[in-house]
């Protein structure tokens, strides 16, 4: 048993020795995180989807990690509003891939743990190993009105944290149980197959609030936050432990990143300005802040999180399409390699990129700054 676990969780990357992990973040749908009008933005068309992804495996990206959504921002570009079911784009996309963990994002009250057991051990089985969970309980009450279904604010990470604890229980294996508790009466529970993983699939959620960090510190291996400024990382890596200690558990931060990688600062920036500020879907952008403010937990403080990047404090400009503070990486292959020394120095073990359009800007970031990140030691070459 003790060999078997160390073979399929040495086939999932997210345990493998890159020190900085690397993912393609948000590919399944229209847009990326780019919310913009600039009329070369990815538009998820299913095979562009699948030929970014293997090109994304094949240069050993550690994962791929999708956004599950079932409603669009609105404006000229309704950003997100075209999107690719996560399971199934986790179980289509695990069959063609050979080497990235394949994530599928589920968000707790649509689904119920038992059918997540079922669902996340079949693609663990259909990728040898390789499957993730991303644990999203839920923001956007637009996108939960054509469910039916109504979220508490409040509430929500306490009925989280319910949900993990079948579906953790589930997949793990064992006999049937019953659960009884706030949010869920459930009898019988059980799954077959399990999970190849043991004892479940490595799960991260993105936490900004203190009691997303809290939640994430009981349910997830990693956690997703947003960071402007490099020299944030530190003290949001000492706030993660702590609230790690408290369940005696380790877990790695992450972040998102907007990659706009020339042959020189300038043209990188030039290109970032057009499509971030120039082209920004406005009435897009302003509809993501009023669901966002309208979700928002009110019993955490968010003070803390951070609403601009450092080219808006450097310049006075929103940036608004490249989505409101995900950490711009703008700049030469030296550049941007170089930051993300920095990143990792300063308590980063990973990001999640975007590009405004995958296909078109990958090959020059896997060409250029890939190899000067082994050179840097902070991964190693593709086998």
């Amino acid at each position: 048993m003790d060999e078997a676990l160390h073979d399929y969780k040495s086939a999932n990357p997210m345990y493998g020795p890159n020190a900085f992990k690397i993912g393609v973040f948000n590919i399944n749908c229209n847009g990326g995180l780019t919310i913009s009008l600039a009329p070369e933005r990815w538009k998820a068309d299913w095979p562009d989807v699948v030929k970014a992804t293997l090109m994304a495996d094949h240069a050993g990206y550690d994962f791929i990690l999708p956004v599950a959504k079932w409603h669009g921002y609105g404006g000229k570009s309704n950003n997100l509003g075209r999107s690719y079911e996560t399971l199934t784009h986790g179980a289509a996309l695990g069959a063609l891939t050979k080497h990235a963990a394949m994530f599928c994002t589920i968000h707790v009250p649509l689904v119920t743990p038992a059918f997540a057991a079922k669902a996340m051990a079949t693609i663990d089985h259909a990728t040898n190993g390789r499957a993730g969970l991303n644990i999203v309980c839920g923001w956007n009450a637009d996108e939960f009105d054509m469910h039916g279904v109504t979220i508490d604010p409040d509430g929500r990470y306490d009925q989280g944290l319910e949900w993990f604890k079948v579906y953790a229980r589930a997949i793990e294996g064992g006999p049937e149980f019953d659960f009884k508790g706030k949010y869920y009466n459930l009898r019988g529970v059980y799954t077959d197959p399990v999970s190849l993983q043991r004892p479940r699939p490595m799960t991260m959620s993105a936490g900004f609030s203190p009691n997303g960090r809290d939640f994430a510190a009981q349910a997830a291996d990693v956690l997703f936050t947003l960071v402007s400024e490099i020299d944030q990382i530190p003290a949001m890596r000492d706030n993660l432990n702590i609230y790690a200690a408290k369940y005696g558990r380790d877990i790695g931060l992450y972040t998102q990143a907007q990659i706009v990688c020339r042959p020189t600062f300038k043209e990188a920036f030039d290109y970032y300005h057009y499509f971030a500020e120039e082209m920004a879907d406005m009435e897009a952008v302003e509809y993501h802040a009023q669901a966002t403010a309208k979700g928002r937990d009110t019993r955490s403080n968010n003070s803390d999180r951070p609403m601009v990047n450092k080219y808006s404090r450097q310049t006075g400009k929103r940036f608004a399409g490249a989505y409101p503070s995900i950490y711009p990486l703008v700049g030469s292959p030296d550049e941007i390699a170089a930051e993300i020394v920095q990143m990792h120095t300063a308590g980063l073990a990973g990001a999640a990129i975007v590009f405004l359009n995958y296909l078109n800007e990958m090959p020059y970031f896997n060409a250029e700054v890939l190899p000067r990140l082994e050179r840097l030691g902070l991964r190693v070459p593709m086998g």
